[in-house]
């Protein structure tokens, strides 16, 4: 069963905003477009990405379910996706706890006159949407090439208009977290890759690099060839919100862009085979391929590979002399849940308000891939942390007490709204941590870590030799544990970190699965490649 589901026709549904106009001027018809008409929309759109998906992204995730050649696995975390989706769908919890880089693309018809500076514009609603909402900013301001300061707004945002024929200006709003934006890559490759064996013996070899760290199942995106690396890789962003889609699906001697159709099914069924599937080995590492070919140099062969993760947050807009327009997105999730739910067989209940050897013992005894369910007291540290503790150490100092007591689970929670401890705090990649864990675990520190995706072979090593492990919760489900799981949040070091801030939380059967022991075994060892 790997028959992709055909996306329907997407629908708009008209938005009463204000700031729309038509003008004459030198024989021809202008629509204008007045500033505060695209702070309103963008503020609309980002809002409605952070809460709600596509119904054919949901669609997707409801098949994994129906597909009786998904793994347990598989089926558990498109469960936990589907419920992650409903608790969003309230609009206090956004779907994913790093709420993204917001970017724009635009393409303004020549017919359309925009008033003012539309980058500012389309800011101030960004960051309007920002500040009213339980969101998380995430971007850093170089104050030098080695200090850093949170900007507190989640700005700058990207943003990109093109000029084109027509009296419309059409909009897509994308939100783009770091995770799946580190699975982007390209490639400088030869003439000698154009050959179909080789082409896939090749990608086989980068998909597997993806790994589980990004929040599959995936959106994968591949574009070969390009003009230009830049056009490379952005055309792979485009493909990856499916974007794309209507390009023909055949070339020509013009050099047009074109799908491979042809390829996009051969490389969907490799990704079935490669075994990594929705983060807990299976079939699904991806719903879906779009494989685009573009005209190149003769000189270069530029391939881009990239994804959109679970987190699949894309709307687009249409300004035109009918009035504004905003992609309609599936405001009832819960119709794609089924009838039984599909909840961790034999799950294993781990207490963590024990001295960290008694948990130890209880975690030595199980196989990789075990279930286990969490609950009590975790420490919440992530990159920031571990950089500054590592300078501390390197000084001199101990590391801290908090490290070597609890668990070390890598997160960084938006927001929380009123009334409840947590904002959505899904876990973070763990391969970041990866370079400090030989000399924290030494010391006893982070002898427990929990956190998403595949670890490096340095990981393995250390959790042999100095008895530690490493559990891997859900990608994409922050939304359902920050409500359902987290029961109590408090700042304990590092306040001046923003959402990179060391927190002591308590959490209630929190899901999770056996990645590393202490032996040595890791359970994507076999699966991901790239070690």
């Amino acid at each position: 069963m790997t028959t992709e589901i055909a996306n329907p026709p997407r629908r708009f549904r008209p938005l009463p905003l204000a700031g729309l106009r038509r003008e004459r001027a030198l024989g021809r018809d202008f629509l204008l477009v007045e500033p505060g008409l695209l702070a309103a929309l963008a503020e609309t759109a980002f809002a409605e990405v952070q809460h709600f998906f596509r119904a054919s992204h949901l669609a997707q995730l409801r098949a994994i379910l129906d597909d009786p050649e998904a793994s347990a696995g598989d089926r558990f975390v498109a469960m936990e996706l589907l419920k992650n989706a409903v608790v969003a769908s309230g609009g206090l919890f956004p779907s994913c706890q790093d709420t993204g880089t917001a970017t724009v693309y635009g393409w303004k018809g020549e017919q359309v006159l925009i008033e003012g500076d539309p980058l500012a514009a389309l800011e101030a609603g960004i960051a309007r949407c920002w500040a009213a909402r339980n969101l998380r900013s995430s971007h850093l301001a170089p104050l030098s090439m080695f200090e850093e300061k949170d900007t507190g707004t989640n700005l700058p945002a990207q943003i990109e208009l093109s000029a084109v024929p027509g009296d419309r200006l059409r909009l897509l709003f994308v939100a783009k977290g770091g995770g799946s934006a580190n699975k982007t890559f390209l490639f400088q490759e030869t003439k000698r890759l154009l050959d179909p064996d080789r082409l896939l013996t090749f990608l086989d070899e980068k998909i597997r690099t993806l790994g589980t760290a990004a929040c599959p199942p995936y959106h994968l995106a591949i574009v070969v060839g390009g003009l230009s690396a830049e056009q490379c890789l952005k055309t792979v962003k485009l493909a990856s919100t499916r974007a794309l889609d209507d390009l023909p699906t055949t070339g020509h001697a013009s050099g047009r862009a074109f799908r491979d159709l042809e390829t996009e099914r051969q490389v969907l069924e490799l990704t079935r085979r490669i075994g990594i599937g929705a983060q807990l080995l299976g079939k699904y590492l991806c719903h879906d391929v779009r494989v685009i070919r573009l005209p190149r140099h003769a000189g270069s062969l530029p391939v881009g590979l990239g994804v959109s993760c679970s987190a699949d947050r894309q709307i687009e807009a249409v300004i035109g002399p009918e009035g504004v327009f905003l992609e309609e997105l599936e405001h009832d999730p819960a119709r794609f849940l089924p009838d039984r739910p599909v909840d961790l067989a034999e799950a294993v209940a781990i207490d963590l308000d024990r001295p960290m050897a008694a948990i130890r013992a209880d975690l030595s005894r199980l196989p990789v891939g075990t279930p286990v369910l969490l609950s009590g007291t975790m420490i919440v540290a992530r990159d920031r942390v571990f950089a500054a503790l590592a300078k501390r150490r390197a000084a001199g100092e101990p590391l801290p007490a908090y490290l070597r007591e609890h668990p070390v689970y890598h997160a960084g929670p938006a927001r929380a709204p009123e009334g409840w401890p947590a904002g959505s705090f899904g876990p973070t990649t763990a391969a970041r941590m990866d370079p400090y864990m030989p000399e924290f675990q030494a010391e006893g520190a982070a002898l427990v870590t929990v956190a998403k995706g595949n670890r490096s072979a340095v990981v393995v090593e250390s959790c042999k030799k100095n008895a530690g492990f490493y559990l891997a919760g859900i990608g994409g489900a922050a939304a359902v544990t920050a409500k359902d799981r987290i029961l109590a949040v408090e700042v304990i070091d590092f306040p001046e970190f923003g959402m990179e801030a060391v927190h002591r939380i308590r959490v209630d059967g929190f899901p999770a699965f056996l990645v590393i022991d202490d032996k040595g075994n890791d359970l994507y060892a076999v699966r991901v490649g790239g070690r």
